[in-house]
């Protein structure tokens, strides 16, 4: 079957029509939405655009007249679809695997906005569009959280008063899931090897950055807790620093709770380092025109991002591989290689800071442990989630 997957995230929206069985990618698009998808107005419109340009004439309650060769192109391109699969990042203990929306679904999906307010409810949003604009198709919603479900007690509860967790579901949901499970699938393919017999660390390095130690096609640690703000520096996100450093801030009244979260959220990470609303193609550029902020910025994170998968890799009984996947650990070849040069305890080789356009292993044959690099493919995972629901 033909899966329409829309894949909303902080700052964009992505489409694409995936084919259920061999997973390959007929047609893709995107939209941004801003610095800021929670601003973002008119996103029924923009739903409709983006279903436009991927083929698929949505419905439209007064549609105009369509004549000439824009008509005929569009119906030249246009797919048909069976349905229709959206990512949500924050599923919490209610959804575990991938479900068919309904009203009931959504409230959910925005019940959880609390723990995940740049994603969930610019999702629920997005779904919402997609109903309105393809009412016959089902809608299916995947998880984000869903693939680590699996992790133990140790690793998902947090050393705070037992009450918290009780009574206020404190605790690690971990993200990144479709992502994750996607490149543990590809790793298997690459290296030849079961999936069940892998023990991997994933690192998903882009806008938002994670890793996670998979243990026989299982999530068993994660960087990333009960919200996507902890573990690794992020793009604008600032990932884990002292709590103490919030409770001053706060104590000493120089912000407030709406300040803070925006500032952690949104003017952090590599952002609030450089002072550049730029990515890591324009850091490292910016870097070596000479400024001092920028390369300090990709240092910290180059630090940050190794001593994050030397500390999933503990929770492995050993480590055969490590993929790269995400805009930052496919693209940012210089970094992936500055990344690997700090942990050679963990038996890594260097690698050239060349680039690799494809899924494929850049170690040499003969390393102690595996190096790949993946392409993140959230869109796969989801359209085959909702093709194993629907049929």
């Amino acid at each position: 079957m033909r899966v329409l997957v829309l894949n909303v995230g902080s700052s964009s929206l992505k489409g694409s029509i995936v084919d259920s069985v061999d997973l390959a990618a007929l047609a893709k698009d995107e939209v941004s939405l801003g610095a800021d998808a929670t601003q973002r107005r008119g996103l029924d419109r923009t739903v409709r655009s983006l279903l436009s340009k991927l083929g698929i004439i949505p419905r439209h309650p007064d549609p105009p007249p369509q004549r000439g060769r824009e008509y005929s192109r569009q119906k030249r391109r246009q797919y048909p679809v069976e349905a229709v699969g959206h990512r949500v990042v924050h599923g919490g203990t209610r959804f575990q695997s991938a479900v068919r929306v309904d009203d009931r679904v959504l409230k959910g999906i925005e019940a959880l906005a609390e723990f995940a307010p740049l994603h969930n409810r610019v999702a629920a949003a997005t779904i919402r569009a997609a109903r309105s604009a393809l009412p016959a198709i089902p809608q299916v919603a995947a998880f984000d959280t869903a693939f680590h479900a699996t992790l133990g007690e140790e690793q998902f509860l947090y050393p705070v008063p037992w009450h918290w967790h009780r009574e206020y579901g404190i605790r690690r949901f971990g993200f990144h899931g479709l992502s994750v499970e996607w490149s543990t699938r590809r790793a298997a393919e690459l290296l030849g090897r079961p999936a069940g017999e892998l023990a991997l660390v994933v690192a998903h390095l882009g806008s938002g950055c994670s890793v996670t130690a998979v243990l026989g096609g299982k999530s068993i640690a994660t960087s990333m807790g009960l919200t996507p703000m902890e573990g690794l520096m992020m793009g604008t996100r600032s990932g884990s620093i002292d709590p103490g450093i919030l409770l001053y801030m706060l104590r000493t009244r120089r912000t407030g709770w709406r300040e803070l979260e925006t500032a952690l959220d949104h003017r952090s990470g590599l952002v609030g380092v450089s002072g550049r609303a730029v990515g890591m193609r324009e850091l490292e550029k910016a870097a070596g025109a000479g400024s001092k902020r920028a390369q300090l910025a990709i240092d910290m994170f180059v630090n940050r991002a190794a001593a994050g998968i030397a500390a999933a890799a503990t929770a492995l009984p050993r480590l055969d591989a490590l993929v790269f996947t995400g805009g930052i650990g496919e693209h940012a070849a210089s970094v992936r290689s500055a990344i690997i040069g700090r942990l050679a305890q963990l038996g890594l080789g260097a690698v050239p800071g060349t680039d690799v356009r494809n899924d494929a292993v850049i170690s040499p044959a003969d390393s102690a442990v595996a190096l790949l690099r993946v392409e993140a493919r959230e869109d796969a995972v989801i359209a085959r989630q909702a093709a194993e629901l629907l049929y």
